[in-house]
């Protein structure tokens, strides 16, 4: 079982080019490496316009073009080195907590440390519930601080947990290959199934991971 971990593990004797990986997005998203247009491309695009739209909605007044593209960034970014881990050989960077709670941390503490420094009695009001009796606002005040706290944790230590179970499931099925020669078509059926279902967990995880984030920035003091 330790072995099964040894997919996540990017040391090598003198430096790691692992994690070089997560800048293969490089190769893909630029119109100058493409003589033509490809279908990626259309996908990319119908893609884009679709969750441009969904920040307009969520983020109505606060949408602008900065936030937009930090939001698209991110998601692209998320998404590939998802999508470009499940190919064999190339390192899933989204897969170690030091990767995830970097992104999570930075944006949360920069995000938290704007509100508080341009409108503190704002956050201040945040903490306290509308309505909330006055017996029960120092409760309330430390559940919405602590809740608030863990933010950056469960944001990324979901990513990384999403993505770690997938591949801890492909790499325990393509062991019993070798020793079970005549079930070889059903594992490998699996081995597809589970593949196209961990494609869909990259997407998704990268859409939340986006939308969390978007949904932070809103709760923000920033006009």
């Amino acid at each position: 079982m330790l072995n099964m971990f040894e997919i996540f593990d990017p040391s090598t004797k003198w430096f790691s080019m692992n994690w070089m990986s997560s800048m293969l997005i490089i190769m893909f998203l630029p119109n100058i490496y493409w003589m033509t247009k490809f279908r990626m491309l259309f996908l990319y695009n119908y893609m884009m316009n679709i969750l441009i739209n969904e920040m307009m909605i969520i983020l109505k007044n606060k949408f602008n073009m900065n936030n937009m593209l930090f939001l698209m960034v991110l998601f692209m970014f998320i998404m590939f080195n998802n999508l470009m881990g499940l190919f064999p050989y190339i390192f899933t960077s989204t897969s170690h907590l030091i990767l995830s709670m970097f992104f999570s941390m930075s944006m949360w503490f920069g995000l938290m440390l704007f509100s508080w420094i341009k409108n503190m009695n704002f956050m201040f009001i945040h903490l306290t519930p509308l309505g909330t009796p006055f017996m029960l606002m120092f409760f309330m005040v430390l559940i919405e601080f602590l809740s608030n706290m863990i933010r950056p944790l469960t944001l990324g230590i979901r990513l990384v947990a999403n993505m770690i179970a997938g591949h801890l499931l492909l790499t325990l099925l393509a062991m019993f290959i070798p020793n079970l020669i005549m079930m070889y078509m059903i594992i490998f059926l699996l081995q597809l199934m589970l593949l196209t279902l961990e494609i869909m967990v990259s997407l998704i995880q990268s859409y939340v991971f986006m939308i969390l984030t978007m949904l932070y920035l809103k709760e923000t003091s920033y006009e």
